[in-house]
């Protein structure tokens, strides 16, 4: 797992009220839209070092996308 994947994994842990809140602290965090960091996000997840690290969260998210998919 990078250091870029361990930080967007954590920051994915936290919880947001709005939306536009968590959007607003992804630029500010990460420095690039939020469009970039859920491509990566996404490629994170399929990473074994990255669900080995949160499996709990990582499972979460990838029913999250699936259902989104769908």
């Amino acid at each position: 797992m990078t250091p870029l994947q361990k930080m967007i994994v954590d920051f994915e842990a936290q919880r947001w009220s709005h939306r536009g809140d968590k959007e607003q602290a992804i630029v500010d965090t990460f420095d690039f839209s939020p469009t970039r960091y859920y491509q990566l996000l996404v490629a994170a997840l399929d990473e074994e070092t990255v669900l080995a690290y949160s499996p709990v969260l990582v499972n979460r998210l990838r029913r999250i996308m699936h259902r989104k998919a769908a």
